[in-house]
């Protein structure tokens, strides 16, 4: 990045994330109906950002903040990071849809990035495990995307499994 962001620049991008954190909020923290036969099915066919009405404002929100977490500095990048730690509704449902190319590869490097492990280390290290295995099928060279986001990536080990920048250098296989 050229310049550095303006606050209000940073402060109009949160806005918006907030705006759909809250219109996500009641449908990420509804119970489940764990007695209904069929309730997993309707977990893994559940689409909370079509439901809630924002889906293609909610998918612009998560590509802008991972530009700019790709593109900031430190400072920017532990900005995003909060954004992702406080607006938790926005972090469990807004997703982009992926295709095995490098470029997808990439995004979702930086994705996971900058929810530094979110709230659990072991779903985030399974969701890297699938992510590399299948970007690997799709014949993509994981290992210098791997070291390239491992820089941007935090070094704080959040769960005492590891900082996310080890997860991605262990899984490029630079480190053990």
């Amino acid at each position: 990045m050229d310049e550095a962001l303006t606050p209000s620049e940073i402060s109009e991008i949160e806005d918006e994330i907030a705006r759909i954190d809250a219109l996500l909020n009641p449908l990420a923290n509804r119970r489940v109906d764990t007695s209904d036969p069929d309730y997993e099915t309707k977990l893994r066919e559940s689409r909370p950002m079509v439901e809630a009405g924002v889906e293609p404002e909610a998918q612009s929100s998560l590509r802008a903040v991972i530009a700019l977490y790709a593109e900031g500095d430190d400072a920017v990048r532990a900005a995003v990071r909060a954004l992702f730690n406080r607006y938790t509704s926005f972090r469990w449902a807004v997703h982009v849809p992926h295709e095995p190319t490098p470029e997808s590869f990439r995004f979702r490097l930086l994705h996971f990035s900058a929810l530094d492990q979110g709230p659990d280390a072991r779903d985030e290290l399974l969701g890297l495990r699938d992510l590399c295995a299948e970007a690997e099928q799709a014949g993509i060279d994981i290992a210098p995307m791997l070291a390239e986001i491992a820089r941007l990536s935090s070094d704080v080990n959040r769960y005492g499994m590891g900082s996310t920048r080890e997860f991605l250098l262990r899984a490029g296989g630079r480190i053990s």
